[in-house]
């Protein structure tokens, strides 16, 4: 692992006064303006604080297209991702769209055979479908850059509106609307939403178009707060930037599921996952539900994720669970051989580390590569894609980068440079997928060593550990713990890190790989963990660590957890 370089976030001192002033907690008001806070209105959470679907670009063209439909009994496809995002936005069209009035299914791609997003393939399949050829297909997660596929729908007739939040290409497709915060034009105050936000901003606009047309009162129609639970579900997976209007999203999300009012499909998540609902976090969310969703898209078919979300039937919700439960078993097995020869690869006299890494293996799996180039990334703190087979002269690659390298960029310019080497790329800054011939291996491999080098200036990069600085003794202890596990951390907003020195009084190592130990600090003694770690620690340390509650036979106590120790 490279070794990080600890900083401390400035909070502004007079958004912190701002904050306090307005009675929130002085710890919180510090660490919510260290991550750019300054104003009370920014801290509202509620309905009623959320940006209006006015704003997004098309959505009012989208909500009169597909208003028609439902009054015209027209048949609806909804063609989803295959990840959590995916599943989760399938799942919001569905229910909603449903509760509206409409004739709507759905279809998600399979990765192994016809790969992401509306393809001619995808469109083929849908004018086959088992409920008939639909009359119009809503995208979800996915549509921005299918200019192919929706040419293809519309050579057969069927109407295509896009609903998605990647960035678009240099050309649209020819849809009958699409709404997408990321693209030319729009100016939604949020371009940080995820697939899921998107459609459920979308059901949102045209549950006003229906009540605008009188089908529903002036305050009818479906209770869509009822899906925020799976809002929070696909935002908190997909690693979205965690905004103003993010956190919003996903606080509502948890706040259904802690009260209790949540969807079957989620409910039996929890319970595989041995998770407890009324203390919903977005770790659970992430670590936990997000991954046993994603596993379906990884190496089966994403439709039996879709269902376990979409049924209303708690009892095949929860044999639903435990088939993705069981997948994820399969997932994480598969990762970890996948992840050991990687590793060992990446020791061979020839492998060493430039500025990117690539790596390869005829006997890797599709679904999974994307995981191996994560913990890649983790470890050499650079730019790394994965590849593995797809098809008889294909290999298909998944990337992850650092914050200093975007990773769509870097492949725009391998493509530019060497026209015939990528077949096919697309994503964002922090990820990204590509195809390649099988025999170009080795031809990328420098090409993309040498665009991150020319974008970056660099060959080498270091992590930078961001902390809060020190944590205030008086609020080292469970109540505060609990405060801070009651709000919403993530992407673009990360949980409060913490960083102080510590006496060493006791360290023993438990399960053969977490380090349990006993620190002192100011005549203060608190029980701490790192997890993954083996090796024991001198008797001053310096430590990075979260503070969380720790429940041990009905007592709760404050914990440290350690991310870094020096």
């Amino acid at each position: 692992m490279v070794t990080p370089r600890l900083t401390i976030r400035p909070a502004d001192a007079d958004a912190c006064r701002v904050l306090q002033a307005a009675g929130i907690h002085p710890l919180l008001a510090r660490l919510w303006a260290a991550r750019g806070v300054t104003h009370p209105d920014q801290t509202r959470l509620g309905w009623p604080s959320m940006i209006p679907p006015a704003g997004l670009t098309h959505a009012a063209r989208a909500a009169a297209v597909l208003a028609d439909a439902v009054q015209a009994g027209r048949r609806l496809l909804i063609v989803a991702d295959y990840d959590c995002d995916g599943a989760t936005a399938c799942a919001v069209g569905l229910r909603a769209l449903r509760a509206m009035g409409a004739h709507v299914d759905f279809l998600v791609p399979n990765r192994f055979e016809t790969g992401y997003g509306l393809s001619p393939a995808v469109v083929e399949l849908a004018c086959r479908h088992h409920a008939g050829k639909p009359d119009i297909i809503i995208t979800v997660d996915n549509g921005i850059a299918s200019v192919d596929g929706v040419a293809a729908a519309n050579a057969a007739g069927i109407g295509v509106v896009i609903t998605d939040h990647h960035l678009p290409g240099d050309t649209l497709p020819d849809a009958l609307a699409i709404v997408n915060p990321n693209q030319p034009g729009c100016g939604f105050p949020s371009k940080n939403l995820a697939g899921v936000g998107v459609i459920f901003y979308m059901m949102l606009a045209l549950r006003a178009e229906l009540r605008r047309r009188g089908v529903f009162p002036p305050d009818g129609g479906p209770r869509l707060d009822a899906l925020a639970d799976l809002v929070a579900l696909g935002t908190v997976a997909d690693v979205v930037k965690l905004d103003a209007n993010n956190r919003l999203l996903v606080t509502q999300g948890l706040q259904r599921m802690r009260s209790g009012r949540l969807q079957p499909g989620l409910r039996a998540l929890f319970a595989v996952a041995g998770r407890e609902p009324r203390t919903a976090s977005g770790f659970d969310l992430g670590f936990a539900l997000g991954p046993r969703i994603n596993a379906a898209g990884r190496l089966a078919d994403m439709s039996l994720g879709i269902a376990c979300l979409a049924t209303d039937d708690e009892a095949q919700a929860l044999e639903m669970a435990r088939e993705l439960d069981n997948i994820n078993r399969e997932r994480r097995s598969i990762e970890a051989e996948m992840r050991e020869q990687a590793l060992a690869a990446m020791e061979e006299p020839n492998a060493a580390a430039g500025a990117t890494v690539c790596v390869f293996d005829p006997g890797w799996h599709q679904g999974v590569v994307g995981l191996v180039a994560s913990r890649l990334k983790e470890k050499f703190w650079r730019p790394t894609l994965a590849f593995a087979p797809a098809g008889d002269d294909e290999i298909r690659g998944s990337g992850r980068s650092i914050p200093d390298v975007h990773l769509r960029d870097a492949l725009d310019l391998v493509s530019k440079r060497h026209p015939a080497l990528i077949r096919k790329f697309g994503g964002h800054a922090m990820a990204a997928g590509l195809t390649l011939g099988k025999d170009d291996f080795a031809a990328f491999v420098p090409a993309f060593d040498d665009a991150v080098r020319e974008l970056t200036g660099r060959s080498t990069f270091e992590p930078v550990l961001e902390t809060d600085g020190s944590l205030e003794s008086g609020y080292a202890n469970a109540d505060v713990a609990g405060m801070l596990q009651q709000q919403v951390w993530g992407a673009g907003f990360a949980a409060p890190l913490f960083l102080d020195e510590f006496t060493v009084r006791n360290q023993r190592l438990v399960g053969e790989k977490h380090l349990k130990l006993s620190l002192e600090r100011g005549g203060q003694r608190f029980d701490a963990i790192w997890f993954g770690h083996d090796q024991s620690l001198p008797a001053q340390i310096q430590a990075a660590y979260r503070l969380e509650q720790n429940v041990w036979n009905g007592m709760v106590s404050a914990q440290l957890v350690i991310e870094y120790a020096g």
